[in-house]
């Protein structure tokens, strides 16, 4: 596998910066070591495109007929490699060197087999995007990530003041009797993405970008989305003690509670796997928002289901835990990538093959970005730095997907590797 090509421009008019971008990704096309005939292309725009989104996808497909499949989404931001255009007219297009047997674009009109298709494609995960205001769309991507091997899959959430888009052509065709709908590629509503096969080897990683602010407790009683008591407490005497406030004092209260977020952990989850940032969430933390208080039940309402028997704890972002965590995923990336060092007894045995970066998708919340990290492409730059110079396309998104939940305030960092081509020895 050869590394990706890639390109991001912005420019007011989507053809100028569709032009751009179409010279970067030649002249990378042309060099030794990159992918010369790709065949799946990843899409994202900011919303200020979106109501051109169908004119702008048969552009680059007319422009580049190699690539015969497309997946991708709407953003208030996009990202690459080393910047991020947040609420500016830009795109950003990574060529995937995938052989068609694969992979599988997917979407409404064209669904993903439940762990095998009828040409015997296996889904072992997938990169998904959907659309927020679809109903019930946790469950949905609950349901995707069942029907992949690993029930692991990444993505986000389109996010967009205008037309909410995704992208999803497939050269396997769609149901019968979509008609120009499939065959167009621009969707509205519902899930749509790419599935990869076993031999597609990738790593992903979730960031948290909140810190706690007083051990999680137990939730020993709830009402669907009201918290009525934890640790045998009423749970808004709880989150009181826990931010030193008092409902005596509303205004300095209502500003307290305001910056107040809350993880949820659910029952009998285990232990968030890698070495944990001190002060920081796992993966297995959903971070949702405070959205109100039960005085009459002593209780906490929250955006989301609360489950009895879970964990809860009251937290908010912060800018030094959100860089130190995914500053921690990238280096956990970076070392499962390294060869696997050898007992002096087994020095005679060939050690395991490094594995290279060839292409990266990066998917962050909407609240993230420059402006959290502290400047303009801060986090963006904290990924480079850590990875180095690799291809990388992304968006900011309204809702991160990985493992098979919706997150909030989060990043979710895939990237796709190939075995290190090895260098031959000397005097061969």
């Amino acid at each position: 596998m050869k590394r990706f090509p890639y390109a991001h421009a912005t420019h007011p008019q989507w053809r100028m910066a569709a032009a751009l971008v179409l010279a970067q990704l030649r002249a990378q096309m042309a060099l030794p070591g990159h992918a010369s005939q790709p065949s799946l292309g990843l899409l994202y725009i900011t919303d200020h495109y979106a109501a051109d989104a169908q004119d702008l996808l048969d552009h680059l497909g007319a422009e580049l007929p190699e690539v015969t499949d497309w997946a991708g989404t709407v953003g208030v931001g996009i990202a690459s490699n080393n910047v991020e255009y947040i609420d500016e007219p830009a795109l950003a297009v990574m060529l995937c060197d995938l052989a068609p047997h694969q992979y599988r674009v997917f979407s409404g009109v064209a669904p993903l087999a439940a762990t095998q298709a009828a040409d015997g494609f296996v889904p072992q995960t997938a990169l998904v995007h959907a659309d927020g205001a679809t109903p019930d769309v946790a469950d949905l991507i609950a349901e995707m990530a069942q029907r992949t091997v690993s029930h692991y899959v990444f993505g986000g959430l389109a996010a967009s003041r205008g037309p909410t888009v995704q992208f999803a052509r497939s050269s396997h065709g769609a149901l019968a009797g979509s008609g120009r709908r499939g065959a167009a590629g621009v969707f509205h509503g519902g899930l749509s993405g790419v599935a990869f096969g076993p031999d597609v080897r990738l790593l992903s990683r979730v960031t948290q970008g909140v810190r706690p602010l007083a051990p999680a407790h137990r939730i020993d009683r709830a009402d669907h989305h009201v918290v009525l008591q934890l640790d045998g407490h009423p749970a808004l005497d709880v989150l009181l003690q826990d931010l030193s406030i008092t409902l005596d004092e509303p205004p300095a209260a209502v500003q307290r509670l305001r910056q107040t977020l809350v993880g949820l952990t659910a029952p009998h989850t285990p232990q968030p796997r890698g070495v944990q940032v001190p002060g920081a969430l796992g993966d297995d933390v959903l971070v949702r928002h405070l959205i109100g208080l039960d005085p009459a039940r002593r209780g906490v309402a929250i955006a989301d289901t609360v489950p009895e028997g879970g964990r809860l704890l009251f937290c908010e972002r912060h800018v030094q835990a959100a860089r130190a965590d995914l500053m921690r995923i990238c280096a956990e990336i970076r070392e499962e990538l390294e060869p696997v060092a050898l007992p002096a007894a087994d020095m005679a045995a060939a050690p395991a093959p490094a594995e290279r970066i060839v292409g990266a998708v990066y998917v962050s919340c909407s609240g993230r970005g420059g402006p959290h990290f502290g400047a303009p492409s801060a986090e963006l730059q904290i990924v480079r730095h850590a990875l180095g110079d690799v291809p990388l396309i992304g968006f900011f998104a309204g809702g991160e997907i990985a493992h098979h939940r919706l997150y909030g305030y989060t990043g979710v960092l895939t990237v796709f590797t190939a075995e290190e081509a090895a260098k031959p020895s000397v005097g061969s």
